[in-house]
C-alpha cells in the first residue's frame, strides 16, 4: 500500500513538474519582455532543435520571416565549454537584422551580449553539395561584415549545454550588418578568408585582433557543417540565404553610451560595421 502511495505521489510530482516546464509560449514572453527565463527541458539537440522550430514559428509574425541561419560554437575551446563536439544552428529572422551604424538599447535583450561576426550569401543551391571553403566559395554571391546582438535569455544558474542552446535559438536576437563585399570564386579567395584579419574596437581603440581561421580554420567551414546537419534532417540552404558564420573572439557586454566596431581585411578586400550602444 506504502508502495502505490510513492507511485503516486511521484507520478503527481512529475506531472506538475511537466506542466511547469517551460514551454515555447513561455519563452517568447520573457524574449518580449527582456526577463532571464528558466532553461527549456530539453535533453538532446534533437529536443532542442523541436522546441527551437515550435519557438521560432511563434517569433515569426513579431520579427519576421526566415531569411537564413546562425552558426554557433565554431571554436573547439567554447564547443567543449559546453559539452559539445560539433557547431550548432539556429535561425535568422528578417526584422533581426539592422544597418551598420543602428543605435541599439544596450538592454536588447534578457542577457544581451555582442560578438565579432560574418555574414555569407547564398547565391544558388550547389552549396549544399560543398565539401570545402574552395566549393563553398563558387556559390556564394556576397560576404558580410557583421555584429551579432544575441540574447542567451535564461536565468543566470540555468543549464546551458548544446540542447539548450539549441532551444533558444543559439540566441538569435539581432545584428547589425555592413556593406556586402562581392565574391571571388576562387581557390585563393577562398584561402584568404582564413587569413583574414578581424580587428574589433570598443569606443574607437582596438581591443582584439583575430584570424579568420578562429571559425573552424576556415569561416567557410561553416557553410560545409551546416549544409551537411541540414541535410541530415531534410532540409537544405537555397539561393538568397544568410548564414552568420560564428563570432571571432570573446564576447562583450553592451555598455550604454558605449560603441562597436568591427573592420575585416582579407584578399586585398576590407569592411567595416559598427553599431552603437544608449
Amino acid at each position: 500500500m506504502r508502495s502505490r502511495i510513492k507511485i503516486l505521489v511521484w507520478s503527481s510530482f512529475a506531472l506538475l513538474m511537466l506542466s511547469l516546464a517551460l514551454s515555447p509560449d513561455d519563452l517568447v514572453i520573457h524574449w518580449l519582455g527582456k526577463t532571464p527565463a528558466p532553461a527549456p527541458q530539453v535533453k538532446t539537440i534533437e529536443e532542442g532543435l523541436l522546441f527551437q522550430a515550435a519557438f521560432v514559428k511563434k517569433l515569426e509574425p513579431i520579427a519576421g520571416k526566415r531569411i537564413g541561419y546562425k552558426v554557433g560554437l565554431t571554436s573547439k575551446p567554447v564547443q567543449q565549454k559546453f559539452g559539445v563536439s560539433h557547431p550548432l544552428r539556429g535561425v535568422l529572422l528578417k526584422r533581426m537584422l539592422l544597418e551598420s551604424g543602428a543605435s541599439v538599447a544596450a538592454k536588447f535583450g534578457a542577457v544581451p551580449i555582442v560578438e565579432a561576426d560574418l555574414l555569407v550569401r547564398v547565391k544558388d543551391s550547389g552549396v549544399n553539395q560543398a565539401t570545402s571553403p574552395a566549393e563553398v566559395i563558387k556559390h556564394l554571391d556576397a560576404i558580410i561584415p557583421f555584429i551579432e546582438l544575441p540574447d542567451l535569455v535564461l536565468q543566470k544558474g540555468q543549464p546551458l549545454n548544446g540542447a539548450t542552446i539549441t532551444a533558444i535559438n543559439v540566441g538569435a536576437r539581432l545584428g547589425v550588418v555592413g556593406k556586402p563585399i562581392a565574391v571571388e570564386p576562387t581557390a585563393r579567395f577562398a584561402e584568404g578568408l582564413a587569413e583574414m584579419r578581424v580587428l574589433v574596437s570598443v569606443d574607437g581603440k582596438q581591443v582584439m585582433k583575430v584570424p579568420g581561421k578562429a571559425i573552424l580554420g576556415n569561416p567557410l567551414n561553416a557553410v560545409v557543417w551546416l549544409a551537411q546537419d541540414l541535410a541530415k534532417h531534410g532540409q537544405q540552404l537555397q539561393a538568397g540565404d544568410i548564414i552568420s558564420l560564428g563570432s571571432f573572439g570573446k564576447p562583450f557586454h553592451p555598455q550604454a553610451g558605449s560603441s562597436f566596431a568591427v573592420k575585416y581585411e582579407f584578399a586585398g578586400k576590407s569592411g567595416n560595421v559598427m553599431v552603437s550602444f544608449r
